[in-house]
């Protein structure tokens, strides 16, 4: 639990960098003073995670905002500390037995790469628009619209929304939060993500997603960050859904078949053994 509270900070409980810096940064984006921008900015950060942080703020035309600003240098810091990752990860690989099978430096790579698009807003921005449009008949998820006249490769502004996180389970109890609900249309916002849209949330951390609690017993999602977001190719998805059918039925030996006909496993695994570890695991559950 101590690790997991520590790793939770990182959500939107980072340090913040001075609100007087996120002014200039503002400016030096938008070539102007921020007066003329925002009818209203506020200088103190209402959340800060290791890449960014957000400002509550006001438009001329009186719409309550929400400004993400990158951190200051955050590029370069990124750069080192991925070199280093690497590092670590050819030591694993030529020293550490296990070093191959799990590929660190494929992993580190994969890292690289998603920290690269969280570092464009323009790319988030974009992405928060997709997700939106393709949830825009439904009132399971809701997507904040995007300010896109305000909006830069360092700077994104979205309408604000109003939510309960997710983990605050005491305040959505208090409410008298219908959490089957909650539950039932979480599970059909993966399933239309992933196997109707092939767009889906893929950082999807207590820190980004809410509740609306305008209707208790009816509530809808809210998600935010959309700096992460992901698709897979048609034989995944296939293998995904086998997979989903494979666990409800408990054919854990069709489960772990499929793990390794998708490539998701080494080819050289028993099925037999990994039958049974993969029984160990869901039959508690179940």
């Amino acid at each position: 639990d101590d690790v997991a509270g520590e790793l939770a900070k990182l959500q939107d409980h980072v340090m913040p960098f001075n609100g007087q810096v996120a002014h200039r940064l503002l400016e030096q984006a938008y070539g102007r003073p921020l007066s003329v921008v925002f009818a209203y900015f506020d200088d103190t950060p209402i959340a800060a995670a290791s890449i960014a942080q957000v400002h509550a703020a006001r438009l001329h035309n009186g719409r309550e905002v929400v400004v993400k600003v990158l951190r200051p240098g955050i590029k370069a810091i990124i750069h080192k500390d991925i070199q280093l990752l690497y590092l670590f990860a050819e030591i694993a690989n030529r020293y550490w037995i296990e070093g191959r099978r799990l590929r660190p430096r494929e992993v580190v790579a994969e890292f690289e790469k998603n920290l690269e698009n969280e570092l464009d807003l323009m790319q988030e921005a974009a992405n928060a628009t997709q997700l939106r449009r393709n949830f825009q008949h439904t009132d399971l998820l809701y997507v904040p619209e995007v300010e896109w006249d305000y909006t830069q490769s360092n700077v994104l502004v979205l309408e604000r929304i109003n939510g309960v996180p997710i983990s605050d389970i005491t305040t959505l109890t208090r409410h008298g939060v219908n959490f089957k609900h909650l539950a039932e249309i979480g599970v059909e916002i993966f399933f239309t993500q992933v196997f109707r849209d092939n767009f889906f949330h893929a950082d999807m951390h207590p820190g980004n997603i809410f509740v609306n609690l305008t209707n208790p017993l009816r509530p809808h999602y809210i998600a935010v960050d959309f700096g992460i977001m992901g698709t897979l190719s048609q034989e995944d998805q296939h293998y995904l859904a086998a997979n989903f059918l494979a666990f409800f039925q408990r054919d854990y030996h069709r489960v772990a078949e499929l793990h390794v006909h998708s490539g998701w496993v080494p080819a050289n695994t028993r099925v037999e053994e990994f039958e049974g570890a993969i029984r160990s695991v869901c039959e508690p559950i179940f």
